[in-house]
């Protein structure tokens, strides 16, 4: 959990930080909150990035996302490019609040269903495997979220842990860390992102939507497509009534 300086807690959040690995998972906030696309000229030259900004009541809000990779033309997810454009962001806008938006795979047997959209606990890797007593839970990288118990309680929002790691499909091993973590949901940007909002000192928070199984019957690949529209969907709604909680509070409030 991210420590913050004393009194930090009690000023007034004004800009919040969204982050979202795909378009997908972006644009319907995006035109949710009515957000424009900025110049280009927040991040480095040349990189893929992408952020929308706007006002809400008496919020300042960006949504930023990785862009498609320049060599392969798809999507940039995974740790490493969510990890770089959320530094870069929160060097850039100094956010009062990180909020981590999108989609993840559920387990059925631990009673996640498609579409549920859960705010995450705790975070872990299941692939960062070090086999050396000390480094072992450095690997692991174990973190929790802000504390939000208001806001879980005035939205009546399921509330799990989360497991990350760079895969679409999992292994035996990576099964066994996952199992190991606790973990009801797994995606390919969490930890990384709450790793880098410790680093900097910047509360987040993690919503997150179940767009297929990972324990199911179909092909995860399959399932993910069929069902991503309708997810982001049930993000986009669930996000909106947080940023609509968080306005004109405190951290301290949350």
């Amino acid at each position: 959990m991210t420590t913050l300086p004393l009194g930090d807690d009690k000023r007034p959040i004004t800009t919040i930080l969204i982050f979202a690995a795909m378009d997908s998972e972006a644009l319907p906030v995006v035109e949710h909150f009515k957000l424009s696309r900025d110049d280009g000229t927040l991040f480095p030259l040349n990189v893929p990035w992408i952020r929308y900004h706007g006002c809400y009541k008496d919020l300042n809000l960006n949504v930023i996302y990785p862009g498609k990779d320049p060599d392969f033309g798809i999507n940039s997810v995974g740790t490493v490019p969510a990890s770089l454009v959320t530094y870069a962001s929160i060097q850039a806008l100094k956010p009062d609040l990180l909020i981590n938006a999108g989609t993840a795979g559920g387990f059925k047997v631990k009673g996640a269903c498609i579409f549920d959209v859960y705010l995450v606990s705790d975070l872990a890797f299941h692939d960062r495997r070090i086999p050396i007593p000390g480094p072992d839970r450095y690997g692991i990288g174990l973190r929790k979220s802000f504390p939000t118990p208001n806001l879980v309680k005035e939205l009546n929002l399921k509330v799990c842990k989360l497991s990350t790691g760079d895969s679409l499909d999992m292994s035996p091993q990576d099964e066994k860390c996952i199992f190991a973590n606790d973990a009801i949901i797994v995606d390919m940007e969490g930890a990384a992102l709450a790793y880098v909002s410790s680093l900097m000192k910047v509360p987040s928070i993690f919503i997150k939507g179940v767009s297929n199984f990972v324990d199911g019957e179909k092909s995860i690949h399959e399932e993910f497509k069929e069902n991503l529209q309708a997810t982001v969907v049930e993000i986009r709604d669930v996000v909106a009534r947080v940023v609509e909680f968080i306005n004109g509070k405190c951290l301290y409030e949350l």
